[in-house]
């Protein structure tokens, strides 16, 4: 029989560094599009799909962090960078590209954040807030090295895509489902969720303010 934790280092290995590739992608062609040259296409490749791990990784105490220490999340995202800043029309033949990996990224690490944390002996809740961290981390520093508002703060469902995806393993893991069929389960909420968002315009509730004339 094959050891649990074996099975679950895997788990998190693959969808992390899944997350971190389709992330990388979607932070290059954001590169791309704003003519930055490719040692910037590469940084904004790295950040975005490295940035979520990372703060993901310190709060749980897993020192160094696996972005640095492990060389195959530096190598996917220079490898995303480089297909991205060569083979751009390429990518771009896909609908909203930024948009479907940053929905399929967002979807792997949410799911990769919250099994790691879990890992860590982290709580529901905990593993939950770190799985959403994980995911809207690395779009959020990608946004704002291009000057745009994150999207995590913008009216389509992000987050909140983000937290049901990992609810759904922290679910899955207190039911005592198959780690794996928890995982597929919260990274398929959580994109379709996002996916329909983008797609028929669903949003959270806007804030509106009126400023009273002056008497």
């Amino acid at each position: 029989m094959v050891n649990e934790h074996i099975v679950k280092s895997t788990l998190v290995a693959v969808f992390d560094l899944g997350g971190t590739f389709v992330f990388a992608l979607s932070g290059a062609t954001a590169g791309v599009k704003h003519k930055l040259d490719i040692f910037g296409v590469l940084v904004l490749s790295f950040a975005a799909g490295n940035a979520g791990g990372l703060a993901r990784d310190v709060m749980i105490g897993a020192i160094p962090p696996a972005a640095i220490q492990d060389w195959r999340y530096v190598a996917v995202s220079v490898l995303a960078g480089l297909v991205t800043f060569y083979r751009y029309r390429l990518i771009n033949r896909l609908s909203s590209p930024v948009l479907v990996f940053d929905a399929a990224g967002l979807a792997l690490f949410a799911v990769a954040g919250t099994s790691k944390a879990l890992a860590f002996h982290a709580g529901p809740v905990a593993a939950t807030l770190l799985g959403m961290l994980t995911g809207v981390g690395g779009g959020m520093v990608r946004d704002v090295l291009v000057r745009e508002i994150p999207t995590v703060l913008r009216r389509e469902l992000y987050a909140v895509a983000a937290l049901v995806g990992a609810a759904a393993v922290v679910g899955g893991r207190l039911l005592h489902f198959p780690p794996i069929a928890a995982a597929i389960t919260g990274a398929a909420l959580c994109f379709g969720l996002r996916f329909m968002a983008m797609r028929r315009g669903w949003h959270l509730p806007i804030a509106r303010s009126s400023t009273a004339p002056d008497s």
